[in-house]
């Protein structure tokens, strides 16, 4: 048999699709890992500690029921981070149960502890197409839209004023592929208020709180060329994003802060354009925008099952992505998301078809160091002073 009958169109009939998209990935693997490649660190300092040394803040999301729940991890927390951000706690669907009626239990008990544990409290997030409650399609039309979401604002954002160090205003409102000529998402809120919601939002949270950072957070800005079928070409995402905040900055919108999401899948690095990439965050810089990376993590559910060869490749990820971001001094934060692999939701969203637990962040299950958190030290320790 020919060595090149993988590649005939009768083997691709004879294999299927998935079984070369599986070839595909283990190449790709194949080509990413380096087992000689050095992870080494000196000293035990923490992640934040090393952060802060160079000017930075690291921090990561974490959720009520975990941090009351779980004391172990409750108290490693505040040992690697210095910011604490409400992964879902804060959002509509759990602090809104109701047109009248606001639940911020959850949100003051994650406010206090982070004040316990000297953390600054970031906020996640106000406006969002997900994670809206039942009644919002029942009850938000065009007439109302815009007292509602001022409503919301005022009394979320001016409940926490002065005690909070960021608030996501404004997430994911780019979405290429439905082809409006401006890139914005077809959205509930969109749809009920056109596209100066975001405008809108911005200038609400800055009425309600004078001084917490006020950030637009957007997905898929990292990578070069198409990475999968469901975002739009990673280049055209950046462009949009730029016009977008140049659209806000020019009408005196009140925004500080471009998060970038950082979920990064393992077997396509090579779609890192670090050229392009440091090109971008320059633009927004120049926009006199300060820059976090905000949701940094790595899937790993196409990695091989061999432990130490996908540790060393998710390592591999975290470093070559930082060593590009950090460059840029206007990045000002770096936000996993999620500190370890205990609570993370790629084991639901994206697991592994082998069963396996899936191992994305800096901490394993047991809370201990990984990889991860050597190539996230060794980025720190690289990186420029702010």
């Amino acid at each position: 048999m020919s060595k090149n009958w993988l590649l005939t169109r009768r083997g691709v009939l004879c294999l299927g699709l998935g079984t070369l998209a599986s070839i595909g990935t283990l190449a790709k693997s194949k080509a990413l890992n380096n087992p000689a490649r050095d992870f080494t660190v000196v000293g035990e300092a923490s992640l934040k500690e090393r952060a802060a040394a160079k000017g930075l803040i690291y921090g990561a999301p974490a959720k009520y029921r975990t941090l009351s729940s779980d004391a172990e991890f409750a108290a490693r927390f505040p040992q690697e981070c210095a910011i604490l951000a409400a992964e879902n706690d804060l959002k509509w669907r759990n602090i809104r149960p109701s047109p009248k009626r606001f639940n911020f239990t959850k949100g003051d008990w994650m406010l206090e502890f982070a004040r316990t544990h000297d953390l600054l409290f970031r906020g996640h997030t106000l406006v969002w197409y997900k994670a809206l409650p039942k009644w919002f399609k029942e009850k938000v039309n065009s007439q109302n839209a815009e007292r509602i979401l001022v409503d919301h604002i005022d009394k979320v954002v001016g409940r926490y004023a002065g005690q909070i160090h960021s608030w996501h205003v404004v997430n994911e409102a780019l979405h290429l592929r439905d082809g409006r000529s401006d890139g914005l998402r077809n959205s509930p809120w969109l749809d009920v208020l056109g596209p100066d919601y975001i405008e809108l939002a911005f200038r609400a949270a800055r009425e309600a709180d004078p001084k917490s950072l006020l950030v637009y957070n957007e997905n898929d800005l990292w990578f070069d060329g198409q990475l999968w079928s469901t975002t739009a070409n990673g280049e055209a995402k950046r462009v949009a994003v730029l016009k977008l905040l140049e659209r806000l900055k020019s009408r005196g919108t009140p925004i500080d802060v471009l998060g970038i999401q950082g979920h990064l899948r393992g077997t396509y690095m090579t779609h890192l354009n670090p050229k392009k990439l440091r090109a971008f965050l320059a633009d927004v810089a120049d926009l006199d925008l300060k820059i976090m990376v905000t949701e940094l993590d790595v899937r790993d559910h196409k990695l091989p099952k061999d432990i130490n060869v996908r540790d060393r490749l998710v390592a591999t990820a975290y470093e070559d992505f930082l060593s590009v971001v950090l460059d840029e001094p206007a990045v000002m934060a770096v936000f996993t998301w999620g500190l370890s692999d205990r609570d993370t939701w790629l084991s639901r969203f994206s697991p592994r078809k082998d069963g396996l637990a899936v191992r994305p962040l800096p901490l394993d299950d047991q809370l201990n160091r990984k990889l991860a958190w050597n190539a996230m030290a060794r980025a720190f320790d690289n990186a420029p002073m702010r």
